[in-house]
């Protein structure tokens, strides 16, 4: 659970929300154990400040998941000042590497001006509220938070020799500390700090009038030579390739398809008038989701001629492998209509079982057709019906075994559903198993009825010629 409160949060704070949401969540039949951590460890992979925190826990697998997480969601939601999320892990760390952002719908709009960002990120979620399917849409928080701004008077430093870096060094190093060296002991290292007393950065005025070291000797209050207020300033500036951004961030609600609710946020980003040198995009699952599926069709197409190709290699006959190569669509449909009933959403693992369901009809395919011209040259067997049924009746068992086989294979991953770490095995373990099922009826039916039609490509000349064929 992303747990983030308004930035400038203290740590007193969100320890206090953070451990208050401990007690419920621990207290939730199922949940047993919790875990955060809040705002940046040192040389943290994520530049965050004290208001970002993250929570964590794990479910008991004996408990019922999908109610424990209604639970777990109803104690989340109880906390409406913050921005809060529940995911997997598995499901935060791959949406987080996409885009750097834990939600499914990431639009970034690029501008020089921060306020002019914030102000077109007003306008992209006002006008995707009205979507069915976004959940929780909002902006990111990049925001001006109240900071203490140090403005050197060039004129009245230079009265005392003091150049704008050599404020800026000593205000940094007494205002927030510098690390001078390293202390090692018992095998462990420690930092050495140069730092201020509290009580001399502990308000403005104890800032005001810190004392600044004087080249010639002596020292001067820093007020004496800057400027010091309270202003407001971003809590952070985000850049990519140069260009600041700012995003319009939403996860997709439960039972709604990811690309149905993608494509009307593009549409709503196409009717927004952007100003010169700012510039909107959509990110996230979807977009990456479209390029992997780009990248498949690609790869399917290139196999699919391929399997052709090896058709007739294996043949030695057009006729022979257009009949297999035109039936295996066929094979797929059971597929579909699986993939239908689980939620009729197409993912990466769905293309997947097609691209394997494709190649068990083709392997069952050509051991059949193989099959029936071993009996037509080895056997002597004249090409009649019966040729056709005393191969279908041989190539049973094996054909069945690998469908049961197969089917046995899967079934875990189907009785277990689409859990959490299964994103990806269950819609294509239900298209497989789908496909199976045509794939037998296609390879025992249809196919022996078309080769029956037109497969008597061997004539008693060719029958001959092919015998050191087969045999090979």
């Amino acid at each position: 659970m992303h747990w983030v409160t308004e930035p400038g949060t203290s740590h007193q704070e969100m320890n206090r929300i953070t451990i208050r949401a401990s007690k419920e969540l621990r207290a939730i039949p199922g949940v047993r154990n919790f875990g955060a951590h809040i705002g940046q460890a040192l040389l943290m992979d994520e530049v965050v400040g004290m208001h970002f925190g993250e929570n964590w826990i794990s479910v008991d697998p004996d408990v019922d998941y999908d109610e424990t997480l209604h639970k777990i969601q109803s104690v989340v939601d109880g906390y409406p000042g913050l921005y809060r999320d529940v995911l997997t892990y598995l499901r935060e760390r791959i949406k987080e590497v996409l885009t750097g952002s834990s939600e499914s719908i990431v639009v970034r709009i690029y501008g020089p001006d921060l306020n002019v960002l914030e102000q077109q990120a007003q306008r992209i979620r006002n006008a995707a509220e009205g979507i069915e399917g976004l959940e929780g849409l909002h902006i990111s928080q990049q925001k001006q938070i109240p900071q203490i701004i140090i403005k050197v008077d060039l004129d009245r430093a230079q009265k005392y020799g003091l150049k704008p870096g050599d404020i800026r060094r000593a205000t940094s190093t007494l205002i927030a500390g510098q690390e001078v060296g390293d202390v090692y002991a018992n095998g462990q290292t420690y930092d050495v700090q140069v730092w201020s007393i509290p009580t001399a950065r502990a308000s403005l005025t104890d800032i005001q009038t810190m004392l600044i070291d004087v080249p010639k000797g002596g020292v001067v209050q820093l007020n004496q030579i800057a400027d010091v207020n309270i202003g407001p300033v971003p809590n952070v500036i985000k850049r990519e390739l140069a260009s600041r951004y700012i995003n319009v961030q939403a996860n997709i609600a439960r039972g709604f398809d990811l690309v149905n609710v993608a494509e009307q946020v593009k549409d709503v980003i196409q009717q927004v008038d952007f100003p010169l040198e700012y510039r909107a995009e959509l990110l996230g699952e979807y977009v990456e989701l479209k390029n992997a599926q780009n990248r498949l069709f690609t790869v399917e197409l290139i196999a699919l001629i391929g399997i052709f190709f090896l058709l007739q290699a294996a043949f030695k006959s057009w006729k022979l492998a257009s009949i297999v190569y035109l039936i295996l669509p066929t094979a797929l449909v059971g597929g579909v209509v699986a993939a239908l009933i689980s939620g009729g959403v197409l993912s990466l693992g769905s293309l997947v079982g097609f691209i394997t369901v494709l190649g068990i009809a083709a392997r069952n395919g050509i051991l059949l057709i193989s099959h029936y011209r071993h009996l037509q040259v080895k056997e002597k067997m004249p090409f009649n019906k019966t040729l056709i049924l005393t191969g279908a009746k041989e190539r049973l068992v094996p054909i069945l075994m690998t469908t049961i086989t197969t089917a046995i294979a899967l079934l875990p991953l189907i009785i277990a559903g689409n859990i959490s770490g299964h994103e990806v095995e269950f819609p294509m373990a239900i298209v497989i198993l789908g496909g199976l099922i045509t794939c037998t009826i296609v390879n025992l039916f249809v196919l022996p009825s078309l080769y029956l039609k037109f497969g008597d490509v061997l004539s008693d000349q060719k029958v001959g010629n092919l015998k050191g064929v087969m045999t090979a």
